[in-house]
């Protein structure tokens, strides 16, 4: 972890996302956000630093105090629909959203954070802050979903209503899912959003497609992480995972992994299972309703969370 929490930070240094601050004046306001790395269990190979927004001091937060805007965010199940509806479809995001958008500077003292001079672990610990949105700051999103949707605005004269459509109604925060009827208008408008996007310094990348022709249009750096490296011509595609789903693009599906539940069976083993299913679609509601049921059925039999199931008939129904 050590390597990955200094390679971050020597990114966002070099890319002016902070900067060591300047002596704080009489009665002038701060904030400290301690901060963290943290891996994704679907991505244990990447660290996600985290400025704690809603770490307390004395009982209250940052977040306790911000407010975080209008929800512009797109609806999950739109999106999702919007995605299957037509025959190609795409993945996309845009890379390190939030960073790309700049706080008032009359703001930046509220997310300093301790880190050591230079990045250098044998340095001492100096005080830096944040110029750019977080991630966990309640403003964030509002910030950053206004601010690609300006920006497909802004170049809807040059690069066409189709691509202002696109960004406005079919991004989920920084994740992008759409289906096009043909191959070709597929990427005529996600070349013509890169370059409207690109404008704003917004960059549209890790591109993945249920077909080859698709991704060939676009250069490897543009591609999914998985994909980038493939020979698209013989090379089976592994699947993606995008708004907490797994596609497998090759069948243009979407697959579910249901995990194990430890023994001995519990109430709370079961639980965990049942809600461990993240299907936004439902497709999965015929089967999950029968954990619901048995879920309701403990519920009635026994008090304890923890208390190991009776017989093997809880063992039938867990394993069904």
């Amino acid at each position: 972890m050590r390597d990955d929490l200094t390679e971050f930070m020597q990114r966002i240094l070099d890319n002016n996302h902070a900067e060591l601050v300047p002596p704080l004046q009489d009665g002038q306001e701060c904030w400290y956000l301690p901060s963290f790395g943290v891996y994704h269990p679907k991505k244990p190979e990447q660290i996600r630093v985290v400025f704690d927004s809603s770490a307390e001091f004395d009982g209250i937060s940052l977040n306790d105090v911000l407010l975080s805007g209008p929800d512009l965010n797109n609806s999950l199940l739109g999106v999702l629909l919007r995605f299957r509806k037509d025959p190609v479809a795409i993945t996309a995001d845009i890379q390190q959203m939030f960073h790309c958008f700049l706080v008032r500077e009359d703001c930046h003292d509220v997310l300093r954070f301790l880190w050591h001079r230079d990045n250098d672990l044998t340095k001492e610990v100096v005080d830096y802050r944040m110029r750019v949105h977080v991630f966990g700051n309640r403003p964030s999103p509002a910030v950053a979903i206004y601010g690609i949707c300006r920006a497909a605005r802004e170049e809807e004269k040059e690069y066409g209503s189709d691509v202002r459509k696109f960004i406005e109604q079919d991004f989920y925060v920084e994740d992008a899912l759409r289906s096009f009827p043909t191959e070709e208008e597929t990427t005529d408008v996600l070349k013509r959003a890169q370059e409207a996007l690109a404008i704003s310094n917004l960059r549209l990348h890790k591109i993945a497609a249920n077909r080859v022709k698709v991704m060939d249009a676009f250069p490897n750096e543009d591609l999914a992480k998985d994909i980038k490296y493939l020979d698209l011509s013989t090379d089976n595609l592994p699947y993606q995972r995008s708004l907490g789903v797994q596609w497998i693009l090759m069948s243009d599906t979407f697959t579910f992994q249901v995990p194990n539940i430890e023994k001995p069976y519990t109430r709370r083993r079961v639980l965990s299972t049942v809600n461990s299913l993240f299907d936004p679609l439902g497709f999965l509601a015929p089967i999950t309703i029968q954990g619901r049921l048995l879920l309701r059925e403990l519920s009635s039999e026994t008090q304890e969370w923890d208390t190991p199931l009776p017989g093997q008939g809880g063992v039938i129904h867990c394993e069904t």
